[in-house]
């Protein structure tokens, strides 16, 4: 045999191998971990290079989903009396709205406490003004989305009386640190922290599956996990807050805004950043900095 035919049945050799290979392990149906943190530092690029009415309309989308997020918990929870099965479809509830957040490319407040930072960590300058006026743009816009769809569900008359008394059991469960004075301002903090902790992970999961499927589930366990445990997240207490404003609540909304969303907001930023953002930067540095093109 020539030496030609040897390198091409070395060659046709080497494919059937690879085929066989190939057959014996298949793709995998989820992205690993350096892949998701890669992900994570393109998305908070991708969002910084938005014009800032894009910035601004994706962070009232967002916001709009965290009440109708609310809405749903609620209304699945009304005249459940087991409590695991409360939290369960409470959590469920309120996943709905997560997971349009997500899968849209909206902009909400706690997703961009992780995405944001794990490119900021990997290039200089990182309090531009630019930077803290997509941060500022993410907040205000979130508050101003969830109150436009508060408005609307009020003036549609649609939601009965026991919603609006399931309602008020939701702002109590919410607004009880305020009884604690100073303590509870730091517990609110601290609660904030394990919330976007767990809103990291759901960012996390949502990433590393490859369908719409995988996507609903991996956003559904840690959005279900914060409900149940009451951690206090910014944006989705937004969405409840904005219901109870236009409700006869017996909180005002500065005592919302005081006694909760800033301590709140304050834990969120520090869990997602720090926890999950700078924890994985770190451990996949490397593997960030060579996708975003960058070099020390």
């Amino acid at each position: 045999m020539s030496d030609e035919n040897k390198h091409t049945s070395n060659e046709s050799d080497e494919e059937t191998n690879q085929n066989k290979e190939e057959e014996h392990h298949p793709g995998r149906q989820f992205y690993i971990p350096s892949q998701i943190v890669k992900d994570f530092g393109e998305k908070g690029k991708d969002h910084l290079k938005k014009p800032f009415r894009a910035q601004l309309l994706l962070a009232l989308t967002a916001g709009s989903f965290m009440t109708f997020g609310a809405a749903f918990s609620i209304l699945l929870a009304i005249g459940v009396e087991a409590k695991g099965l409360y939290y369960l479809l409470s959590g469920m509830g309120f996943a709905a709205g997560y997971a349009m957040v997500f899968i849209s490319g909206s902009v909400l407040f706690t997703e961009i406490n992780v995405l944001l930072p794990t490119y900021l960590f990997n290039v200089t300058g990182l309090m531009q003004k630019p930077i803290l006026k997509f941060w500022a743009s993410a907040y205000i816009g979130n508050i101003l989305g969830a109150l436009f769809v508060a408005v609307l569900i009020q003036l549609s008359g649609s939601l009965s009386t026991p919603f609006y008394t399931e309602l008020s059991v939701y702002l109590e469960h919410k607004m009880k640190f305020m009884d604690h004075g100073v303590k509870g301002w730091f517990e609110v903090l601290v609660s904030g922290i394990l919330a976007n902790w767990l809103i990291g992970m759901a960012a996390f999961l949502t990433t590393a599956a490859r369908d719409i499927t995988g996507k609903i589930l991996g956003t559904a366990l840690p959005v279900i996990l914060f409900v149940a445990g009451n951690f206090q997240h910014s944006a989705a207490n937004m969405g409840y807050f904005s219901l109870g404003v236009l409700s006869k609540s017996e909180y005002t909304w500065y005592e919302f805004i005081l006694f909760n969303l800033i301590p709140a907001s304050i834990g969120n930023i520090i869990g997602g950043a720090i926890l999950v953002s700078l924890l994985f930067s770190y451990a996949y540095k490397e593997d960030i900095q060579s996708a975003l093109s960058l070099k020390k």
